[in-house]
C-alpha cells in the first residue's frame, strides 16, 4: 500500500528536456523523487513492458503519439488498464481533453501548473491506488450494495468500479447508456446508480427523468460523474433529482464523501 507521495514511482513522458526538468523539480518538492524521464511514448512502453511503475505522467503532444493515444493504449492492455495517469497540457479545448477525462485519468494539469494543482492530482492517485479506503461500516452494508454504473466509455466504467471497489463495494451491473440502464432497473433491485451525462441513445438527464418519474425504483440514489461543463445542463440535472455530481477527472475522496452522504441519507 502506498501511504505518501514519496512512495510513488513515476514514468514521465515529456519531449522537452526543459519542461521535464521543471516537472521533475516540482515533483521533488512534493516528495516524489523516483522519476524516470522519457522523451517519447515508445521508450516508455518498452520500459513498462519489463518494469511497472506507480504513475504515468505525460504531455499531450509527443513525437510518436498523443497523450490521448498513450492513455488509451494503457487502458486496452489488461496489464496496465488500471495504471494511474495524469496529463499535463496547455490545451483547453473540451473536444481534445474529453477522451482523457473519459479514460479515467487521475488529473489533467495545465501548463504551467501550481504546486497545489499537482498535489491534488497526486493525492487522487494515492486514493485511487488505496485498496482499503472503505466507508464507515455503520453507514451501509457495502458488501450487499447493488450498484449500476452507466457510461458509454468502458474505460470510465472500469475507473469508477475501481474507486468503488476500494470503498468496499463488490456488486456491479454495467450499462452503456440510459436505455440499457432502464432495462436493468426494470428487472433488478438497485441500491445506487452512478451515471455519466453525455451518452448515446439516452443521456444522463433522460435517465434521471425516467427514474424519478416512471421507475418503480424512483427513490434510488443517483450519483453523476461527468465531464459536462454546461452550467445550464448541470442545473437541469440537479432539478431532475440527482443525489450528487462530481467532475471527470474526479478525486476518489470526493466520490467517497458524496457516497457516504447519499447512503447516510438513504439509511
Amino acid at each position: 500500500m502506498l501511504n505518501s507521495f514519496s512512495d510513488l514511482a513515476v514514468y514521465l513522458v515529456e519531449p522537452s528536456s526543459t519542461q521535464a526538468r521543471v516537472i521533475i523539480s516540482l515533483l521533488a518538492q512534493q516528495g516524489v523523487t523516483r522519476v524516470t524521464h522519457f522523451d517519447n511514448a515508445a521508450a516508455m512502453f518498452d520500459k513498462l513492458a519489463h518494469e511497472s511503475t506507480s504513475l504515468v505522467i505525460s504531455a499531450l503532444y509527443l513525437p510518436d503519439m498523443t497523450g490521448v493515444d498513450l492513455v488509451q493504449r494503457l487502458r486496452t492492455n489488461p496489464a496496465t488498464e488500471h495504471m494511474p495517469f495524469i496529463l499535463i497540457s496547455s490545451e483547453t479545448r473540451p473536444q481534445v481533453l474529453d477522451p482523457v477525462r473519459q479514460s479515467g485519468a487521475c488529473g489533467i494539469l495545465p501548463k504551467p501548473f501550481s504546486a497545489t494543482q499537482l498535489g491534488t492530482a497526486l493525492r487522487a492517485t494515492l486514493d485511487y491506488l488505496d485498496s482499503d479506503a472503505s466507508i464507515d461500516a455503520d453507514i451501509a452494508d457495502l458488501e450487499t450494495l447493488q450498484v449500476l454504473v452507466v457510461d458509454d466509455s468502458a474505460s470510465a466504467r472500469k475507473f469508477i468500479r475501481r474507486v468503488l471497489e476500494n470503498l468496499g463495494i463488490s456488486n456491479f451491473t454495467e450499462a452503456e447508456n440510459g436505455i440499457e440502464a432502464i432495462a436493468v432497473l426494470n428487472d433488478k433491485m438497485i441500491d445506487l446508480v452512478v451515471t455519466d451525462y453525455n451518452m448515446p441513445e439516452m443521456d444522463g438527464k433522460g435517465l434521471i427523468d425516467y427514474i424519478r418519474t416512471k421507475s418503480w425504483q424512483s427513490s434510488v440514489p443517483i450519483l453523476m460523474v461527468t465531464s459536462e461543463q454546461d452550467a445550464g445542463r448541470l442545473a437541469a440535472v440537479e432539478e431532475a433529482g440527482v443525489s450528487g455530481i462530481c467532475d471527470k477527472p474526479f478525486e476518489p475522496k470526493t466520490v467517497k464523501a458524496l457516497l457516504a452522504n447519499i447512503l447516510q441519507s438513504r439509511g
